[in-house]
């Protein structure tokens, strides 16, 4: 068994071996966020010292497997044994590889100084049993039990500062502690993480809730306000919008830095030294405003990951790079025990897992994992149905509908059911993006769910972590158990966390004031029904209608040949020309970009009419998007004339879209059919294509000569293709990032070549919402539009107008 590990190499099973602090922080450095580097000196470690030291007394010769049960209601009894104890570990030798494989960790870390952190776990039994076991139930409370230790890089600082931070989990303090909570001392895993101590332009912390989160600042160190040595500066941030409610400037007069000779600190010897603030200084913020404006965003990109409550530590540097950075050195989520475990600890889980669940019924069985796609909670019987091909008959309103996937046809369900679980589907399928539109929690990726669940189970569907429960009443299952809260305690506990309806987002009347932003800010929609959800959102248009989801609900889940049938060409003009007067006239006079079919074979079938489908074809690279349309023009030509009809009732703000154009000579046909309906008398009329395919990169320009008039950037098949990632692949989906240089570089490239053009650019896929720290990089890079979801609209606006504002900033510093 390893006695150090490092951070970047943590897995779940070190989690009892490296402590709960260590583990988190591994988590989040692991997954791309700023992280001090460093190592953990393992429990193991410290439980075989301690059976190495020649113990004075005998009741102590068996510390590291007895409970050590004192009187801690004598005050001078229990101080004589924690000094005999602690004088007896920092006297004690440490084996001689065991120093030098900490020193030798130590010089990696680059820094004459480093700085040591208790990192806490419990153990059940015995180091005998597997790590996998072991339950991480400490929080960040007992940490007060230890002062942190400040070590230079010779080998007697280091051996002084590790046996001084082992030596406090003897402390009177603490084995009072320890004994007034019932934990046993053998039960405590006590590591300890190592990081190198930077100089800092300023640190802090941060208290986290749903509603609000508190900034603390203050120069230098965060030593200053961990001893309560200053009265740091104080933010108060609305979570959802990032914007500052409240700031007061603190009193700040002194400043802790590190330095490689020891000082004379606090009653011990410390590698830091302390200087007082001038008064310029002090009547300064610790932090500039852009800044701050980087804390914040990394703070909600926290919240979306780990759901508050939380608290963190952070600290501003330029130990790695030129320019400052924040970066995190301790993240505490507020853990609410549950009187539940998870079935697996040796699998990665979830980042939103990084706290605990709500309080739950000691019945409710954790069946399944898969990836959150809709977030949200419900609880109602299931309706399982195990083969997809099957017509949908007999599904309850009302019920959690299973299934290996979610055909096409199924979608208008999704509205009826309480919730959603596929073994199949990813972030960015059909039934993702309608789950999150009508707020419906969903878990895709359940990998044998129609197996482990049964129709009629009462089931939980977790859709903001990605869990599937079973509940079972206490003894034997009932025959009607109760259901979304009819007397069951534990249910109505948990609906104070429902589905997040879009009320819960800032509304247009709130006290904040929306700052004006540049880039204009469109909504992806598919249902009529979302017509209701976003009219009061701060929108400028539609930016993506989907066509494929829109057409299924409007159509009575028929199939598609059923649409070629010459006798239902009118109804099917007829009804897709209501549902565009609909969204037209709500939203004028702001543009609806309405995107064409986009037909996939294995989504929709055979089309019929002499379509032929490849067998064994890979149908994102198949039969789909315009090439369809120059074969088989027959729906592309309705669907032009239902836009045709919606002009002449004086809707003038609708644009086609067209979807996944391979060669320009696609877009010509397209233009053709176009101005055959008579669309392009209106002068306003645009065609896009979407910029989904790579040949876009290199095509641009002459797509611009044959008519397009702007494009929309789909990161999702964007990605897929550049990256060579079939996204909708359960097993791929952590490969899936469109965060991936190419891609980044390619929308970038995108970007410039459309202003070149003198067209304009906006982008309608799940990346700015997936990943929000992109909306930075589009600003920078000139994107004039960005389409999300109806739930992202709110978080995307603030988003905009924060590097609106950084960007202004940053040009602006540099004018001379």
């Amino acid at each position: 068994m390893a006695n150090l590990y490092w951070l970047d190499r943590i897995q779940p099973e070190h989690q009892s071996l490296v402590g709960n602090k260590a583990f988190h922080l591994a988590r989040l450095l692991q997954t791309g966020y700023p992280v001090v580097p460093g190592f953990v000196i393992s429990a193991q470690m410290f439980w075989e010292f301690l059976e190495t030291v020649n113990w004075p007394e005998p009741l102590f010769a068996d510390l590291p497997h007895s409970s050590l049960r004192l009187d801690i209601d004598n005050p001078q009894q229990l101080q004589a044994i924690a000094r005999q104890i602690r004088q007896a570990i920092t006297i004690a030798p440490l084996l001689t590889e065991w120093v030098s494989e900490v020193k030798s960790a130590v010089s990696q870390l680059g820094s004459p100084v480093v700085i040591l952190r208790p990192s806490l776990a419990l153990r059940k039994t015995s180091w005998k049993i597997d790590a996998s076991r072991f339950e991480p139930v400490i929080d960040g409370r007992s940490s007060a039990l230890f002062n942190i230790q400040t070590c230079g890089m010779t080998e007697e600082s280091l051996i002084e500062g590790l046996k001084q931070l082992w030596a406090q989990l003897f402390g009177a303090k603490s084995l009072f502690y320890w004994q007034r909570t019932g934990i046993p001392l053998q039960q405590i895993c006590l590591a300890v993480l190592v990081q190198p101590l930077w100089s800092a332009i300023a640190a802090g912390t941060v208290q986290a809730n749903d509603s609000y989160f508190q900034v603390q600042a203050t120069p230098g160190l965060g030593m200053a306000i961990t001893w309560g040595e200053t009265i740091p500066d104080c933010y108060q941030i609305h979570t959802k919008s990032g914007a500052i409610l409240s700031r007061h400037l603190g009193k700040k007069t002194i400043v802790y830095d590190p330095v490689a000779e020891p000082a004379d600190l606090k009653g011990s010897s410390l590698h830091l030294s302390l200087r007082f603030l001038d008064e310029t200084r002090q009547a300064s913020n610790a932090i500039e405003d852009w800044q701050l404006e980087e804390l914040i965003h990394l703070v909600q990109r926290l919240l979306v990951d780990c759901a508050p409550p939380m608290e963190l530590e952070w600290v501003l540097s330029c130990a790695t790079n030129s320019q400052p950075q924040v970066y995190l050195t301790q993240v505490i989520p507020q853990l609410v025990r549950a009187s539940w475990s998870p079935t697996n600890l040796g699998d990665w889980e979830p980042l939103s897992s990084l706290h605990e669940e709500p309080v739950m019924n000691s019945n409710w069985r954790p069946l399944l994992t898969g990836l959150a796609v809709s977030q949200g909670r419900a609880i109602a019987r299931a309706s399982v149905i195990a083969d997809p091909q099957k017509a949908a008959i007999g599904i309850l309103p009302g019920t959690v509908l299973v299934a290996p996937s979610l055909p096409p046809q199924w979608l208008p369900l999704i509205q009826q059911a309480a919730a959603i679980v596929t073994e199949q589907g990813s972030m960015t399928s059909h039934g993702a993006i309608v789950a999150r539109e009508v707020g419906v929690p969903a878990v895709m990726g359940a990998t044998n769910a129609t197996a482990h669940i049964q129709t009629g189970d009462l089931v939980m569907v977790d859709g903001s972590r990605g869990r599937i429960y079973r509940i079972e009443p206490n003894g034997a299952q009932e025959t009607s158990p109760p259901i979304m809260g009819q007397g069951h305690a534990d249910v109505e506990a948990l609906q104070s966390t429902p589905p997040r309806p879009l009320s819960d987002v800032l509304p247009v009347s709130d006290s904040l004031e929306r700052p004006p932003i540049g880039t204009q800010l469109m909504v992806n929609v598919s249902q009529l029904s979302s017509l209701d959800l976003i009219a009061d959102l701060p929108i400028d248009g539609v930016g993506l209608l989907r066509s494929e989801l829109l057409a299924i609900a409007l159509l009575n889940n028929q199939p598609p040949h059923y649409w070629l049938q010459p006798e239902h060409h009118a109804e099917f003009v007829e009804r897709l020309t209501d549902a565009l007067c609909q969204f037209a006239s709500a939203l004028a006079p702001r543009p609806v970009f309405y995107r064409s079919l986009d037909l996939r074979s294995h989504e929709f079938g055979d089309l019929g009419g002499g379509e032929a489908t490849a067998p064994g074809g890979n149908p994102v690279l198949g039969m789909r998007g315009t090439f369809r349309y120059t074969l088989y023009p027959t729906l592309f030509e309705l669907e032009l004339a239902a836009l045709a009809a919606t002009q002449q009732t004086g809707n003038r703000n609708i644009h086609l879209l067209l979807p996944f154009v391979r060669a320009v000579e696609e877009f010509e046909f397209c233009r053709q059919r176009v101005e055959r309906t008579g669309l392009m008398h209106n002068p306003n009329f645009q065609i896009w294509i979407m910029a989904e395919v790579p040949s876009v990169l290199f095509l641009l320009p002459e797509y611009v000569k044959a008519g397009v008039k702007g494009i929309s950037i789909g990161s999702n098949d964007l990605s897929q293709l550049l990256l060579g990632i079939d996204r909708d692949n359960t097993l791929l989906s952590s490969a899936f990032d469109e965060r991936h240089p190419a891609v980044k570089a390619a929308i970038a490239q995108l970007i410039q070549q459309a202003h070149q053009a003198g067209i304009p650019c906006s982008i309608c896929g799940q990346a700015p919402v997936r990943h929000p720290e992109l909306i930075a990089d589009l600003i920078r890079w000139g994107i004039d539009s960005i389409s999300v979801e109806p739930e992202a609209v709110e978080t995307t606006y603030w988003a905009i107008a924060r590097a609106e504002r950084r960007l202004l900033l940053e040009t602006a510093r540099q004018q001379p």
